[in-house]
């Protein structure tokens, strides 16, 4: 029968480890924190847990942290998390995994919570966090596990609290130096400019980000789990810029990859919502558009197996806009009509017709 190890890297985590553990531990055979210098209780706290704790010296690299991490069990199975973060189904399938050979790796579904525009949901991303013995992660920051095994997708969902803004703030700066650092050495590395645009632009940084998305754009492989991210933080960050006729190009050109994406439609109408805010005179053309997008985002639905869809946006969020919008133009029965589908329960592939 194989064995499976929690293996972490943390730092200061005492607000939420407990959590990670607590959610872990009956589905593992034995856990391991690797400690970069935590001042408060982190330490304490996997002790008490029942958790083997080493310490590392820390040296501006995830992927060294990591892989140290992974040296300290022998387990067939590594399942990696963050102290952020704790499983909340499927942990059934991670105690499968005992009767299973270790030949692929396993991606599981991380759900991060997120509030935007004082609205709350979840973005889910696919990521390979369960590794058989051997393999080892690269990259300084954004760090990911190398090997040519397949992989696997796992019937298991993780919560991520840590993009919640009040969590943000102990962390901002820190992956700033380290994407810094590394593209200084590979400065046109799609992923990297990814990251570091991302950076930028959660910080409202929207000038210093967009250069990184675009590079990313001109050399992301079209087949990237992280490309639907891409696009979509490049169309906001446009938008954000006025940069309404950069922003509606790029959406031409992506919209064919993209027919099952609510969120694409979705962020397509807010594009064209503020163009028309800042062009009064073209509302007339501009207002139609957004409106075909937010229904077509309703029409497709929630898509919850799209890497980084944001819940709500194939139901409920469109409903609010399209209530808006129609309240704003004086269309009240309409107004109405999508009033009462904003209070509904998320669906997924809904079709709609009004």
């Amino acid at each position: 029968m194989n064995r499976i190890a929690l293996v972490m890297i943390v730092r200061n985590e005492a607000r939420c480890l407990q959590r990670c553990l607590d959610s872990a531990q009956p589905w593992v055979d034995e856990m391991w924190v690797l400690d970069t210098g935590s001042m408060d209780a982190t330490v304490q706290i996997a002790q008490a847990s029942g958790a083997g704790v080493a310490h590392f010296m820390w040296c501006n690299d995830f992927a060294a942290a990591r892989n140290a991490a992974l040296t300290l069990s022998d387990a067939d199975w590594c399942l990696v998390l963050d102290a952020d973060e704790w499983i909340s189904e499927g942990a059934e399938a991670l105690a499968a995994l005992r009767e299973q050979a270790p030949d692929f790796m396993g991606q599981i579904c991380v759900s991060s919570l997120i509030q935007s525009n004082g609205n709350e949901g979840t973005a889910p991303s696919w990521l390979t966090r369960v590794l058989p013995r051997g393999i080892r992660y690269e990259g300084r920051v954004h760090e990911q596990p190398v090997s040519d095994l397949p992989r696997r997708k796992l019937p298991v969902t993780v919560l991520h609290d840590g993009y919640l803004p009040d969590h943000m703030l102990t962390k901002q700066g820190r992956n700033h130096h380290l994407l810094s650092l590394a593209l200084a050495d590979q400065p046109q590395d799609a992923y990297l400019n990814y990251q570091l645009g991302k950076d930028f632009e959660v910080r409202g940084e929207y000038a210093q980000a967009q250069p990184h998305f675009e590079m990313a754009m001109q050399r992301c492989e079209a087949q990237a789990g992280w490309r639907h991210d891409l696009v979509l933080r490049a169309l906001f960050t446009l938008k954000k810029l006025a940069r309404f006729d950069a922003a509606l190009a790029l959406a031409q050109a992506e919209m064919a990859h993209w027919p099952t994406s609510p969120d694409f439609f979705f962020t397509l109408g807010d594009v064209m919502l503020d163009w028309a805010a800042t062009e009064p005179t073209r509302a007339d053309e501009l207002l139609p558009m957004a409106e075909a997008s937010w229904l077509q985002a309703f029409e497709i639905g929630e898509q919850p197996l799209l890497q980084d869809s944001v819940s709500g946006r194939g139901s409920h969020l469109a409903a609010h806009n399209l209530t808006v919008l129609y309240g704003g133009l004086g269309m009240q029965e309409k107004a109405q009509f999508w009033r009462e589908r904003s209070t509904h329960t998320p669906h997924t592939n809904a079709r709609v017709v009004a």
